[in-house]
């Protein structure tokens, strides 16, 4: 090889190294630059890790005892309406939500549904105090919230930890522990607790207290928790292919979207009031995989699901009845057939008897003041 060419290869060779820094250096830059324009990290809430979905391949059948009169029960077999089973749910431990800046404003403390303990004073209760006791609002068993009155006349407001400030001054506190949730009544040991630390509370600071008797109150809790049992049922219709192929994904993420669902990090559409933010009804999967943001594309199913939370829902005849409405569109843009748990088709009467029997459940909750939908439900059925 003459000089020339090995020359000629050594600025062949240094040629290539200087594209190849230079490129490197480039690309360095952009990420920097891309680094600094979205420097503040955001959470999605669609990439976060799914719960385990409340879709399945089985439903439990309604069942009301004699216990629950008001409520008939006419043997529905076209359509599917299933009670939450209360005994599976375990209580699950708090989750910090987003900060909430400004007080709830009460008039009101229901005492419904709590067990409340009323401590008074003369002086402002020390603000080192109150937060000492709200940190406790989850020993229980049951949620907790605490209510305070700054002076009379005024309203009652909710105390959080996330809106205390030292500037609000409260002669007056309400402590009031949930007599029942979806995961049953609160047990008499932890009445007991609740009963001693707003005691001693009180006794800390020389306040008086009141507290209602455990035994009464527990007995109170086993009859709530019995009632909500009674009424706690979910209604749902079921749309299967006509011909036994599959739903795609991306169609119906498609037809969910068009008609006002919004996929949740939970793997179910959901249908939100435009007010209230409240879930009005959602759309699962059939099967058991749930419908997550990165599996729409490539999923397929036989079945879809859409379900109303009966106690949680205000006005459920006319949402029941926008929910079947909705289905009807799904049912004719995908060439499916509405359809019952046992896969039998869904007839007009048996849609009517299911929206009836909706109706006598919200009006016995209604009965027994607690309507369908009122806050007093949203915490009873959360």
């Amino acid at each position: 090889m003459s000089d020339l060419q090995i020359s000629l290869v050594i600025i062949g060779v240094v040629v290539i190294v200087g594209v190849v820094i230079f490129n490197r250096f480039q690309l360095a830059r952009y990420h920097r630059k891309v680094q600094s324009s979205f420097r503040h990290e955001h959470d999605d809430v669609l990439l976060h890790d799914p719960q385990k979905p409340m879709f399945g391949n089985e439903r439990i059948e309604p069942q009301f005892g004699d216990e629950a009169p008001s409520i008939p029960s006419d043997g529905i077999t076209d359509f599917a309406d299933a009670p939450v089973e209360r005994s599976a749910v375990d209580e699950q431990p708090p989750v910090q939500k987003e900060p909430v800046f400004q007080k709830k404003v009460m008039t009101t403390v229901d005492t419904l549904i709590n067990y409340i303990a009323d401590i008074r004073i003369d002086s402002p209760i020390p603000h080192e105090r109150l937060i000492d006791l709200l940190q406790q609002k989850f020993d229980y068993g049951k949620p907790v919230r605490w209510y305070g009155l700054q002076s009379d006349g005024q309203t009652w407001e909710e105390i959080a930890l996330d809106t205390l400030s030292p500037r609000n001054t409260y002669t007056r506190l309400k402590g009031c522990l949930q007599l029942a949730d979806r995961s049953g009544p609160v047990t008499e040991i932890n009445l007991s607790r609740f009963r001693d630390m707003a005691e001693e509370f009180a006794a800390q600071i020389l306040a008086e207290v009141e507290c209602p008797d455990i035994s009464e109150a527990h007995a109170k809790a086993i009859d709530l928790d019995k009632f909500c049992a009674d009424v706690d049922v979910i209604m749902g219709i079921n749309i299967i292919s006509k011909d036994g192929g599959a739903f795609v994904g991306t169609k119906i993420r498609a037809l969910a979207e068009a008609s006002g669902f919004r996929l949740e990090s939970d793997g179910v559409f959901k249908y939100r009031d435009g007010e209230t933010n409240e879930v009005m009804f959602v759309l699962g999967n059939f099967e058991s995989a749930p419908f997550l943001p990165a599996n729409m594309r490539t999923l397929a199913t036989h079945g879809i699901t859409f379900l109303l939370d009966v106690p949680r829902v205000a006005n459920g005849e006319r949402v029941f009845d926008q929910m079947a409405h909705i289905a009807r569109l799904f049912s004719s843009t995908l060439n499916g057939i509405l359809v019952d748990d046992n896969r039998v088709p869904l007839s007009e009467t048996g849609v009517k008897r299911s929206r009836q029997r909706l109706a006598d459940i919200q009006s016995a909750m209604a009965a027994h003041h607690i309507v369908a939908g009122s806050e007093t439900a949203l915490n009873l059925f959360d």
